[in-house]
């Protein structure tokens, strides 16, 4: 049998073990477990509010650069709006019936080709068309 003064020691002992593996814990636990109740809610309110600032400061840019994404497709928009006319304007006046009307309103008349004396240059180059609006016309 156990004697009375063995089975105290024993009990001792096996409470011990347990208090000594909470200290352990409570050693390793990082520093703001030690915090009272009112310092952990006042930093828990300071991290929120400073993720809540960040979160709204990158919402502000990304309203921001859709914005200017917004305002860029726009004016992309008008620019080819625009280009398409200027086109359409060249091309009409190119036409053989609008250089004819202009001449016209000019005062120029067509010639005899019967009168037309024609000129022949030895030694002559080509013109070469180097117009780029002929490349955007159908």
């Amino acid at each position: 049998m156990i004697s009375l003064k063995e089975r105290t020691t024993a009990q001792r002992m096996a409470r011990a073990r347990p208090a000594l593996a909470a200290r352990r814990r409570r050693q390793l636990y990082p520093l703001f477990f030690n915090m009272g109740p009112v310092a952990l809610s006042i930093t828990s309110v300071l991290l929120i509010g400073l993720m809540a600032v960040l979160y709204l400061s990158q919402l502000g840019q990304a309203v921001a650069a859709n914005q200017q994404i917004q305002d860029m497709r726009n004016k992309q928009a008008d620019l080819l709006r625009q280009n398409q006319d200027l086109i359409s304007t060249i091309a009409q006046e190119r036409s053989p019936a609008y250089i004819a009307a202009k001449a016209q309103q000019m005062g120029l008349v067509p010639a005899d080709p019967n009168t037309v004396q024609v000129l022949i240059v030895s030694k002559l180059q080509p013109v070469q068309d180097d117009d780029p609006y002929n490349a955007l016309l159908p």
